[in-house]
């Protein structure tokens, strides 16, 4: 009897040890992976309302970009009606020092001559949600000024992007200090007008966004930039990177500053 138990438990041992042995494996498999961290990019296209031809390519763009409509161009008018219509977000691209016209700010200006541009700029391009900063350099960089566009923003529920065409601008910090909705861009795409190299801005966008979880891109309405565009941007999903809208990013944000510390941007925009 003994002995049958001992032959029992023998046979019984390797299918033991056995199950044992796999027992970690199937804890682990049962384990949820970790999922990898979401980027977010967001696209605004500057200087639109001069081509219509052209400036249509960028409404066919297939995603949420927002348009940058200048106030002093032939089709501002009906071209933001056009993207309007095509469910895509409009901003003023507003002209700020050293760009010149009957709209552009500048710093010896008082805040009523400012105004009454602003004023006549909004009424050029129907439709804003928004700003950003033609040119600008001198400008953004004037605390009154961006004080006082920060407040009368906030009184008509705009938002403002910074360009960051100085490294001296102080628009994004006013903004943040009311609390605007704001948000401050990451990359030029096409400072350099040649395929290979907005291919290349478009994939420090696209790393930035992995490293920080978002990036601002602002590029222009270039054949090559478009080009580019038309090629790259379907294939983003697949890379893991979501393409949302400027308000989206600006909420993804919670209009806290991002920084740029750690990334050297192109600073050929000598605007």
């Amino acid at each position: 009897m003994i002995s049958r138990c001992s032959l029992l438990l023998r046979s019984l041992q390797a299918p033991l040890l056995t199950l044992l042995c796999l027992l970690p494996l199937a804890t682990q498999a049962a384990e949820p992976t970790a999922a990898a961290p979401k980027a977010y990019l967001s696209l605004i296209i500057d200087d639109l309302g001069q081509n219509l031809p052209r400036d249509r390519r960028v409404l066919a763009l297939p995603g949420p970009v927002t348009t940058a409509i200048m106030p002093d161009t032939p089709h501002a008018a009906e071209f933001a009606r056009e993207a309007h219509r095509a469910g895509k977000i409009v901003i003023l691209h507003m002209p700020m020092d050293p760009a010149t016209g009957p709209f552009a700010w500048h710093p010896e200006l008082p805040i009523e001559e400012l105004q009454k541009r602003l004023e006549a700029a909004f009424q050029a391009v129907p439709y804003t949600s928004g700003i950003n900063n033609h040119m600008g350099s001198r400008m953004t960089a004037q605390p009154q000024a961006m004080a006082w566009l920060m407040g009368d923003l906030q009184r008509r529920h705009k938002f403002f992007v910074d360009s960051r065409t100085s490294a001296q601008t102080v628009a994004a910090a006013e903004a943040q200090k009311i609390g605007l909705a704001s948000v401050s861009r990451d990359v030029f795409l096409d400072d350099e007008r040649t395929e290979a190299a907005i291919s290349q801005q478009l994939q420090t966008a696209i790393k930035l966004a992995r490293k920080q979880g978002s990036a601002v891109m602002i590029g222009h309405p270039y054949p090559q930039t478009l080009a580019v565009l038309e090629r790259e941007l379907p294939r983003l999903k697949a890379q893991g990177i979501e393409w949302i809208d400027i308000k989206s990013m600006i909420s993804l944000r919670s209009n806290k500053a991002v920084s740029y510390t750690h990334l050297t941007l192109p600073t050929k925009r000598i605007v």
